[in-house]
Parts: C-alpha cells; structure tokens; sequence
C-alpha cells in the first residue's frame, strides 16, 4: 500500500467553474456549466513563486469517468494528487499544473472528439478551456508548455488531440487508448445485440417486413436502443452488460453521427440478423487511430514527446492495436516511446510514475 511520507510537499486541489457557449443546446442536454478539479503544485503559492508560470497537462478520464473522480482517495493506492505531490517532491515530475476537465456525458463517457450526436468536445476543450484556464491561473500559455494525456478513452483522446489540434499541444500520453477498432469494438457487437433484444418494441415478433428489413439494414433503431437508453436513465445500479452496451452505443453516437437518424446516430449492424453494414462500419474505421496517422503523422511530428503504453493482458486486446499504432509510427518516422508492461485494463495507474516524468520534462 502506497501513502503520502510526512515529509512530502502537498499540492493544493481547486475547483473552477466554467459556463460553456459551445455546450449550450447539446443534443444529450449535459449540463453546460461545469465544475472541474485543478491540481497546484505546492510551489505555485510558495512565496518565492509569486511571479512563477506552470506548465499545464491536461488529464482525460476514460470512459464512465470525469474530472471530478480522478482526485479520489483510494484505500489501496495513492489518490491521483498523492502521487502528482510525491514525484514532485521526489524531483522526478516537473512542477506542473493539472487540469481535470469534466466532460462527462449521458452516454456514460466521452472520446474527447465534435460529435453532433454527443456534442463539440474538442472545441469545449481547445476553444473554451484552454484560454480559461490560462486566464484565471499562472499558466505558461503557450502549446510549448502544455500537453494531455488519460488511459482508455482518455488515451484516445489524447492521441486524436495531438494529431487534428497540434497547435494546442505538445506533448500527449496515451495509456491503453482505443485503436484497433475491429478487435476492440467489433468483437463487442454480438453481446451488444443479444442484450438489446429484451427492449425489442414487439417482443414476440422478429422483425420480417420488407420497410422494417431496410431501416436495419441502413443501421437504423427499430426502437430497442431508444428504450434502452430511457431505461438506464432510471437504472441506478446498472449490470455490467449495461455498461458494456451503453459504451458501444456511446461509440457510435461518437462515430457515425446522423441527426435524422433515431437517438441521433446510425450503428454499423442489423439490430434483429447482426449482419454487419460495411457503409456504416467504414464510418468507425475513419476515427481509428490506426487508420489516421496516415492523414496526421506530420502533425504528430510536431510533437516534442509522444508516449504510449499498454498491458499485455488488455481485456480490450487494445495491445494489439497498440502494437500495431507504433509499428506504423515507426515506419511514418514519427519519434514516439512505446511500452508494452505486464498488466490488464484495470488498475494501470501505476504506469504514470513513469509517463508523467517523461511528458513533463519536454514541457519546458
């Protein structure tokens, strides 16, 4: 068990409030005025650093996540600013403030990208919160000197961030992001399916006729998604097939948007056969990180430090993407530190002794 030693430095935790134009009248009604955690370390209000400006890192939530929740205390590990305070104090982590924006959504996460069905996340975070931040802290507020990483959804964030807004960032760290689409949502399509047959709007029928065949085919909702999304609103102790479904719906509302489309986005197979629909599965494939360091590698490049890691043992089998994404950064010459550890999806925190030093020291 990890605990603060007494003679370790403490950083201080705020809290701003930010009212946000960008997520007025999002399609989900998320809240659009937001309190999210900061991070000082505990030379921000040291006398001797009253002129002092930080370099900031932004901190993405994975999926099911906020802001908010990442400052937890933890009974068997070191809460989030624990762990900031003693590589601090350690000198093993530059003096940094961090960010914990809450993007929470209710579809239970967020990949951190514009989406009409989930709203302008990357525009909240770039256009919004960035020059908020930097007006109300002593932030150095130049892309030098600042950067994000998360694990998950987060880590994919992360990677999206620095390859389509480069000029925000400069450094990102990706812990077990979502890349590698085929294996790591594919696969999760049959469960998804079979769970949403008890919200089949006529239970005893199998949906046969010719106008109801061609709406699935187009991946359209015959109404089970609708009335699994109402149900969940209520369900405050969701299964873990919930969660597993609602974050693959969460996904193609990300990634095949369509606001005449029921619930406001198209899935990729037949609801009632699970034939998959190339047109729409080819939709996900264009957010694949994969897929897009083709288009984005150079902005990649202007990155001063790129680190990746994940566990061999990935639940997901998000290694296999991992994998794959370095291979293709290698072979695109982009400078990037990949790590592969021994380890699941689950409880990696551990992995930031070693991204939060490395990021940090390229952000001065």
């Amino acid at each position: 068990m990890l605990r603060k030693t007494a003679n370790t430095k403490k950083g201080t935790i705020i809290f701003l409030e930010h009212e946000s134009l960008i997520l007025q009248n999002n399609p989900l009604k998320d809240p659009y005025i937001r309190t999210f955690p900061v991070y000082l370390p505990w030379q921000y209000n040291s006398p001797r650093s009253r002129h002092k400006r930080f370099p900031v890192l932004f901190d993405l939530a994975g999926f099911t996540g906020s802001g908010p929740g990442r400052i937890n205390w933890k009974s068997f590990d070191e809460s989030l600013p624990d762990r900031l305070d003693r590589l601090i104090s350690r000198n093993k982590l530059t003096p940094c403030i961090v960010i914990f924006p809450d993007c929470f959504t209710a579809l239970g996460g967020n990949q951190y990208i514009n989406s009409k069905a989930v709203g302008y996340y990357a525009d909240y975070l770039t256009n919004e919160i960035i020059p908020f931040v930097d007006s109300q802290l002593k932030t150095l507020s130049s892309r030098e000197n600042r950067g994000c990483l998360g694990k998950s959804s987060g880590g994919y964030g992360a990677l999206i961030h620095g390859m389509k807004y480069p000029k925000y960032w400069s450094v990102i760290g990706c812990h077990s992001g979502d890349a590698y689409f085929d294996f790591i949502y594919k696969t999760e399509w049959p469960g998804v399916l079979t769970h949403l047959q008890q919200f089949r709007p006529n239970k005893a029928k199998v949906t046969n006729t010719l106008k109801e065949t061609q709406s699935l085919n187009e991946g359209y909702d015959d109404g089970r998604i609708g009335k699994f999304l109402e149900n969940i609103k209520d369900n405050s102790t969701p299964s873990s097939r919930d969660v597993m479904t609602l974050m693959i719906l969460a996904m193609a509302a990300s990634y095949d948007p369509d606001l005449n489309a029921p619930n406001n986005f198209r899935v990729p197979f037949n609801l009632e056969t699970g034939a998959c629909i190339p047109t729409r599965w080819s939709k996900w494939l264009t957010h694949d990180p994969i897929n897009l360091t083709t288009k984005y590698h150079q902005n990649l490049k202007k990155m001063k430090a790129v680190y990746i890691d994940c566990g061999n043992k990935d639940q997901f089998h998000i290694h296999f993407g991992a994998r794959q994404l370095s291979k293709k950064l290698s072979s695109q010459n982009v400078p990037h530190q990949y790590e592969e550890f021994d380890g699941t999806h689950s409880g990696i925190d551990h992995r930031l002794d070693i991204s939060l030093p490395y990021l940090s020291k390229h952000l001065l």
